[in-house]
């Protein structure tokens, strides 16, 4: 069943389609991080601009070092806590915000050109992204200024009815998730919390 939505999704991400789908924290829409106009789908169906940047997701290491400039030795460190198999059920994801992003679309990179990765634990969207080998845009099922749904049971039929494919796992878990927490890293060492 997993494997068989996986290659569902993987079709439509190849085509440059928008998914929705279960990730470590709570439900996103995403689609291939380096394909522009598939990315421009997805400011439209948020209804926001994209002055912001979006959150992108990497299955692991190798694909961290291929798509950011330079990786600060910290981030290893925060990426090992946050990943630890041991704490996985009791860590939040982490979500670290980069300087510079590498052959992302333009329009997931924010102004600055930073760009906000999460190294994904879970089982489902690691597989995917791995098969995809390429980072997979994660933003939040919800219409801009709206609410972010907790679990696949408060999104909206808009958001459902506009993407190209809506992934059929662990639609019926009805945890509270939470979004991720968020840290910027400069490359000088230098680190702020955005989001705990």
């Amino acid at each position: 069943m997993m494997e068989h939505e996986i290659q569902n999704a993987l079709k439509v991400l190849r085509g440059g389609g928008t998914i929705l789908y279960p990730t470590d924290t709570i439900w996103g829409i995403g689609c291939d991080a380096t394909n522009e106009k598939a990315v421009g789908k997805i400011y439209n169906i948020k209804q926001r601009e994209d002055k912001q940047g979006l959150i992108a997701l990497v299955s692991d290491d190798g694909m961290l070092n291929r798509f950011v400039k330079d990786v600060p030795e910290m981030a290893w460190d925060l990426i090992g806590i946050s990943n630890n198999e041991d704490d996985y059920e009791e860590e939040k994801p982490l979500t670290i915000i980069y300087d510079a992003g590498r052959g992302f679309a333009k329009n997931v990179l924010a102004d600055d050109g930073s760009i906000g990765i999460r190294m994904v634990k879970d089982d489902f969207c690691q597989r995917m992204i791995h098969k995809f080998s390429k980072p997979v845009v994660s933003t939040s099922a919800n219409i801009s200024g709206t609410p972010a749904p907790q679990n696949f049971s408060e999104i909206s039929d808009e958001i459902i009815k506009v993407v190209d494919y809506v992934v059929n796992w662990r639609q019926h878990e009805n945890g509270n998730a939470k979004p991720s927490s968020i840290i910027r890293l400069k490359g000088n060492g230098e680190f702020q919390i955005i989001r705990q």
